[in-house]
């Protein structure tokens, strides 16, 4: 390997050590109102300990995915308006906290699934679903999440909630929901 080369390594080595203590920040495009956040998630020091993230895992089985998977209580659904995928106030904030637990727990692979209530085609619930959990990860990516420990899939108005049909049980069912594939 020439100089030059082995230089322009330790280079890019030490820049990426240096930027990883520093805290990420973004500022974040939202809604059709084309609204901003700034937000800040400190790495190494989210506030969650190790305890914490082994009490809450639990252990699932869930049809179309092979074997276990694990689910925490530390990581929180989003939900979503009526044929939307925008994020809201609220669902930043939880993503902020989920983006501490994926951060403190680096050897687990996240799936962010979308959900949909029963109204409209099969069709237009995938592709909707399938919006709703990427706005998510690339909300959570924004936050620092690497975004190859995050993976999304969309399950249209396959798997409720809640499986009434009234506006109580849709609005439960309009979801990103958050499972562990790996740790």
């Amino acid at each position: 390997m020439s100089r030059r080369v082995v230089i322009s390594f330790i280079l890019i080595g030490l820049v990426a050590f240096l930027l990883m203590g520093c805290a990420k920040k973004a500022i974040i495009e939202g809604g059709e109102e084309g609204e901003q956040a700034e937000v800040m998630v400190p790495e190494g020091e989210a506030g969650i300990d190790e305890d914490q993230i082994e009490a809450s895992l639990q252990t699932k089985t869930y049809p179309g995915i092979e074997g276990e998977v694990l689910e925490s209580s530390m990581l929180q659904d989003i939900n979503f308006g009526f044929d939307r995928y925008d994020l809201t106030p609220t669902a930043r904030e939880i993503l902020t906290k989920n983006a501490e637990f994926i951060i403190k727990f680096p050897e687990a692979k996240i799936q962010i699934e979308g959900h949909c209530d029963e109204r409209g085609t099969a069709e237009y619930n995938l592709a909707l679903g399938e919006r709703r959990s990427m706005s998510a990860k690339r909300y959570l990516i924004s936050l620092g999440v690497p975004a190859h420990r995050l993976a999304t899939i969309s399950y249209g108005e396959e798997m409720p909630l809640d499986p009434r049909s009234n506006e109580g049980a849709w609005s439960k069912n309009r979801r990103a929901h958050f499972v562990i594939l790996s740790r």
